[in-house]
């Protein structure tokens, strides 16, 4: 069965886990050799052989050293590509969250994307400038749709969203887009491995006033932190920056609404509709 999570490999992405499987069958060390000296898991050493993951800046640091590859990792590293469908700017965050043990996500924008209905998405897309070609919207789409499929992978990925409720009120795409939205965020509240909050429009104490954030957790237990603007987008891996992101995303956590009565709310917008 074709996991549609999974995303296709470029070009450079098999480049690069060749490069790496020549380097390591030169050492003379299994996969699971290998991934023990980079204290990686089995599953993200073999992921990036195939080229099925895109290796992070410490993987490649890590590879050199142990590997000994003259650079080269490094070098073929520089010319990795990612999915079709994807900001540039967030391609190696989307890389990052197949492997994800856990997600946390602050959104003061627009609905996240893992949440949004396909209306919903078109809406969205169709509203920002510059307006994109047929192609490039079903472009967009597709990997949309793919990156949902997260919400269900195996093994689990834990969610955590926090969503500000202008962004609800604002009806983006119309009332019957707004309707389906948030039965389907509904549906999601239902997930055993999502939880959703609403920030209420007053809230006089708000630790997100920076502006929208997420984290993730990975299999080898590292936090890392993303930061996204006008056409940019910014890996965060300093521990102290990502520390600073988690005690604010705890802030909000008690500042908003619980899950329970987060989902009383998007029913009583629903009702209002």
């Amino acid at each position: 069965m074709v996991n549609r999570a999974e995303p296709q490999a470029s070009g450079s992405l098999r480049a690069f886990g060749a490069a790496l499987k020549v380097f390591r069958e030169r050492s003379l060390l299994t996969q699971e050799q290998l991934a023990e000296r980079l204290s990686y898991s089995l599953a993200s050493v073999a992921s990036v052989e195939q080229g099925r993951r895109m290796p992070t800046a410490h993987f490649v640091e890590r590879a050199e050293e142990v590997l000994e590859s003259f650079g080269v990792l490094r070098a073929v590293a520089r010319h990795v590509g990612r999915q079709r469908g994807l900001a540039v700017w967030f391609r190696e965050w989307a890389q990052l969250e197949e492997t994800a043990v856990g997600l946390s996500t602050y959104e003061c924008r627009v609905v996240p994307g893992l949440l949004q209905t396909e209306a919903y998405t078109r809406a969205v897309m169709l509203n920002v400038p510059p307006p994109p070609t047929e192609e490039q919207l079903t472009q967009r789409m597709t990997a949309r749709r793919a990156r949902q499929e997260l919400l269900h992978r195996e093994p689990p990925i834990a969610f955590s969203f926090i969503i500000e409720e202008s962004v609800l009120l604002r009806h983006t795409g119309g009332e019957e887009v707004t309707r389906e939205l948030i039965d389907h965020l509904l549906e999601c509240t239902e997930l055993w491995n999502v939880e959703l909050q609403i920030m209420p429009v007053r809230q006089p104490h708000h630790a997100g006033t920076d502006g929208p954030m997420r984290l993730l957790e990975t299999p080898e237990r590292e936090w890392l932190g993303y930061s996204e603007g006008q056409k940019t987008g910014q890996l965060i891996t300093d521990r102290e920056a990502v520390s600073i992101m988690q005690m604010r995303c705890a802030n909000m956590r008690s500042q908003a609404l619980s899950p329970a009565d987060s989902a009383e709310l998007l029913r009583r917008m629903r009702g209002a509709l």
